[in-house]
């Protein structure tokens, strides 16, 4: 059902790249799946490539920040469909953490990860209600505009591959 639901939005989940790091892109214990930061990447792309970079406010547009935030949930997306969980077996958002590229006298974090927030709620409504921090960073990685990591809930019965 979420998957019809990105289908009729316009949004294919592909398979996402490798992780660049020496750390898992997903991690379940329990009933918690705790998704690594996603950055606004273009999936697909070759070499892969950040849409959205440089400091929200500044180099790009506050609009644009939101567009970056909303592209590192579908890639947190990805990821779980990827790691073999069905995202129909998503109980509910947990926690959302947002990292906004910016400046020191940049002031509309909350604004920006709300494109993660609002896409959540529309995609999986009331399951897609969470906690959240939205903070501002003096750089992050490839100059990322924003940077996005969740914890997510599953139901008791899902049974990983």
């Amino acid at each position: 059902m979420i998957e019809e639901k990105l289908n009729l939005l316009g949004i294919t989940l592909q398979r996402p790249p490798k992780t660049a790091g020496s750390y898992e892109p997903v991690v379940k214990t329990g009933s918690l799946v705790f998704v690594s930061g996603q950055l606004p990447i273009e999936l697909g792309s070759n070499p892969l490539k950040v849409k959205f970079k440089g400091k929200v406010g500044r180099d790009i547009s506050i609009s644009d920040g939101k567009q970056a935030a909303k592209l590192c949930t579908i890639n947190a997306l990805a990821h779980m469909k990827d790691a073999h969980h069905n995202l129909d077996d998503i109980k509910r958002f947990v926690k959302l953490s947002g990292f906004v590229n910016s400046d020191a006298s940049f002031g509309s974090h909350p604004e920006v990860i709300n494109g993660a927030s609002d896409f959540l709620v529309e995609l999986f409504g009331e399951k897609g209600k969470h906690s959240r921090v939205a903070v501002g960073m003096s750089s992050l990685p490839l100059d990322s505009a924003v940077e996005i990591d969740f914890i997510i809930e599953l139901d008791n019965d899902t049974k990983v591959l």
